[in-house]
């Protein structure tokens, strides 16, 4: 008869089984779900979802990369991200930065990469805790590893919210400036860049003061960032 030293042991291990199973399982889930959206088009994300069950419409039209205006994918990058090419998904000097600027501006600026970004959007629920920056950080990595640069910009330009209910260059193109993506120029996109922090608040078609300076500072930032070139350099 095992005595109850023996029994905790096993109980002990038919707990650790579990939940390394669990944890395999959940691994692999996230892992497919993510790879396929490597090539597949989202046909939706979690922020258009809550913006649904709130009552607020949804404007979203997937757009291939190449018919995006390099200028939309340049602008987000000099707003948004300017070492996109160069980190894994999280960008610890781009936080610590924004928490030091934050303490001066009016408007408050963020430190979360475009994958970040990708990922809240795609997947996760408002609000602001542990638990959840713990899945964020573990959903950007796994991307990361999974999609090219490349895929993650085009997910990014075509699920990011630039105007109210208003999903992606090519809604917003559409809506705002009456065009296609494809043929948005330097200003229009650096403008779509700049309502990025606050689209529910901020308007691409009638920018305030703030967005109009903000519009004009991103576009010296791609050119400081060497423009065209820049995305030419990492495969776009």
């Amino acid at each position: 008869m095992p005595d109850a030293f023996q029994i905790s042991r096993r109980s002990g291990w038919s707990v650790f089984n579990l939940l390394w199973k669990t944890a395999a399982g959940i691994i692999l889930v996230t892992a497919v779900i993510v790879l396929a959206l490597r090539w597949v088009p989202p046909p939706t994300s979690a922020f258009m979802l809550q913006q649904r069950l709130s009552g607020i419409g949804v404007d979203y039209r997937w757009t291939p990369m190449d018919r995006i205006s390099p200028h939309a994918a340049l602008a987000v990058i000099a707003s948004e991200d300017q070492n996109f090419f160069d980190h894994w998904g999280v960008d610890l000097k781009a936080i610590v930065e924004a928490f030091k600027d934050n303490r001066t501006r009016r408007h408050p600026r963020g430190g979360s990469t475009i994958s970040q970004q990708v990922v809240k959007n795609l997947f996760l629920w408002p609000g602001r805790s542990y638990v959840r920056k713990g899945i964020e950080v573990y959903f950007t990595l796994l991307m990361e590893i999974l999609w090219p640069k490349t895929r993650i910009l085009e997910v990014y330009l075509n699920i990011a919210e630039m105007g109210s209910g208003v999903f992606g260059a090519e809604a917003a193109g559409q809506r705002f400036f009456h065009k296609p993506a494809s043929r948005l120029n330097q200003r229009e996109a650096a403008t779509l860049a700049a309502v990025l922090p606050s689209p529910k608040r901020m308007l691409a078609d009638r920018p305030s003061d703030y967005v109009i300076r903000r519009t004009w500072q991103i576009i010296e930032q791609m050119h400081a960032l060497g423009g065209i070139d820049l995305l030419k350099q990492n495969g776009y």
